[in-house]
């Protein structure tokens, strides 16, 4: 597994690949569902679909719940691009402004392997960076890097074992 920050004035951006013994359409499909993300990452431990939405398409928005620690928060998101197989991208809100950009990218790789690309976008404005106390989360950059570790690992697992 590969981790990265990108960015400079976006110190939150950060990127992580896995390679996957399972097609590109196989994890997309697992990854689309995202009221399952709970299962793979440590941060998100819910997603719920709203305003009508059934699944993954342009525009459609789910409710994410999240914890770190005790603390616990919910964002807006809205789904952004859903190409099965290749990519899936949303953008995360929180109290109507900006968050971050989600991107997890499906690119096969030799005989029935694929290399997955989670990408995490920092959005946030400077008055959002500075309410850090929501999440407790000081260093979101390194933060992020881990969790987003921890949840293409277990994706992994569960694709392979």
């Amino acid at each position: 597994m590969t981790t990265t920050s990108t960015g400079a004035w976006r110190s939150a951006s950060a990127q992580v690949t896995a390679t996957v013994q399972a097609p590109p359409e196989q994890l997309y499909a697992l990854v689309a569902d995202l009221p399952r993300m709970g299962e793979w990452s440590p941060e998100n431990t819910a997603n719920e679909w709203i305003g009508g939405a059934t699944h993954a398409v342009p525009g459609a928005r789910f409710r994410g719940a999240n914890r770190s620690g005790l603390r616990r928060w919910s964002t807006t998101c809205t789904v952004l691009v859903a190409d099965p197989g290749r990519l899936l991208s949303w953008e995360s809100k929180f109290l109507g402004m900006p968050i971050a950009q989600w991107t997890y990218r499906f690119e096969p790789e030799g005989e029935g392997c694929t290399v997955v690309t989670e990408t995490v976008e920092d959005r946030r404005s400077r008055l959002m960076r500075a309410m850090q106390p929501v999440t407790g989360v000081k260093d979101r950059a390194a933060h992020n890097r881990a969790t987003m570790e921890v949840t293409l690992e277990r994706l992994k697992t569960a694709v392979e074992s």
